[in-house]
């Protein structure tokens, strides 16, 4: 027999969803049988399976050392998982924020949020492998929970990547995300002059073949076109570039690239929607590689729960030095009084 006990991360779950990460090498036939048989129990008692998870619950498994080890995956796994979080990228992770419940922190451009095929190595990982190391999770607590980021930036983003790394918090952040109550605002070098606030609204159609999307200034026919709305300000201008602040009233794939490629502002360096001939001048004069387009800063309202240590914050994220070396290059500085990111 060995005993668990429901931790906050495990908690608010199905019981079956929870035997299933406890033991992911069992079939789900195997875990209805085994609770029909009183087998398994929750506090004592027969379960179904369909009852939710509490912090402080108690799992029984009546069932041998052997049985429950290769349920698990056997000691394996639980020993590679330890070494595969233990990544040495973890130590150049930029923590801007963490509490027990949320961690925000600066992606550099070139790392992905999120991996799109097994061998990726992205932010997930590395905060994964920063929890571990620092001794805030182990590896047996990752078989029932993973951390998780709740927004995502594009490879050549940087900027402000924000994570769940309590279920808590995973669940109230992402719903936070979903609500859109708080500011978020990114910085971004443009081509041409930008000398007067610009309130832009469209709409959006993504081509998910090509992975781009199209701006319409009247909605098209196609129903899978959404409205988008953004607000520049431009921060410093520059005889040929400005450094504009956009702040994402809808929050859309490649909304702030493509806005301003419409307009025939397009962003430094972007690849997809931006201007070929400045980006190969500018590769040339400044060796960048990819989208002068930087998450800033986020603002946070009154929050409660599993957030409130974020309530009425302020976090922004330094820029990373290649956006710096081109500002400097194109005579673009902070206007007085604003916070330097």
């Amino acid at each position: 027999m060995q005993i668990f006990e429901i931790g906050m991360n495990e908690a608010g779950q199905r019981l079956d969803k929870y035997l299933g990460k406890l033991m992911p090498s069992a079939p789900k036939s195997f875990i209805y049988r085994m609770l029909r048989k009183k087998n398994i129990l929750l506090n004592d008692r027969r379960a179904e399976g369909s009852e939710k998870t509490q912090h402080g619950d108690v799992v029984k498994l009546f069932l041998s050392d052997s049985t429950i080890s290769q349920m698990r995956g056997g000691d394996q796994q639980v020993q590679s998982a330890g070494h595969r979080f233990c990544a040495p990228a973890a130590s150049s992770l930029e923590i801007l924020y963490q509490d027990a419940h949320v961690m925000l922190v600066n992606k550099p451009q070139g790392m992905l949020s999120q991996k799109s095929q097994p061998s990726d190595v992205s932010m997930v990982e590395l905060i994964i492998s920063y929890l571990t190391e620092s001794g805030v999770m182990n590896p047996e607590q990752l078989k029932t929970f993973h951390p998780s980021v709740v927004n995502r930036l594009d490879r050549n983003t940087s900027g402000i990547l924000c994570a769940g790394i309590s279920l808590p918090g995973l669940q109230d952040f992402s719903a936070l995300f979903r609500e859109r109550t708080m500011k978020k605002e990114y910085l971004c070098l443009v081509k041409g002059c930008v000398k007067g606030d610009m309130h832009l609204k469209g709409y959006l159609l993504k081509n998910h073949r090509t992975n781009q999307v199209e701006i319409f200034s009247r909605k098209p026919k196609n129903p899978e076109a959404s409205y988008i709305e953004t607000v520049f300000t431009p921060l410093s201008v520059g005889k040929a570039s400005a450094l504009l602040c956009a702040d994402l009233i809808t929050g859309r794939s490649h909304q702030i690239r493509a806005h301003l490629a419409s307009i025939g502002h397009p962003i430094i360096g972007d690849t997809k929607y931006g201007d070929m001939q400045l980006n190969r001048r500018m590769k040339n004069k400044y060796g960048i590689n990819c989208q002068c387009l930087h998450a800033w800063r986020m603002t946070f309202p009154v929050l409660s729960g599993a957030l409130a240590g974020l309530s009425q914050k302020q976090i922004s994220a330094p820029l990373p030095d290649n956006f710096k070396y081109v500002m400097e290059g194109e005579d673009l500085s902070w206007p007085p009084g604003r916070e330097e990111a």
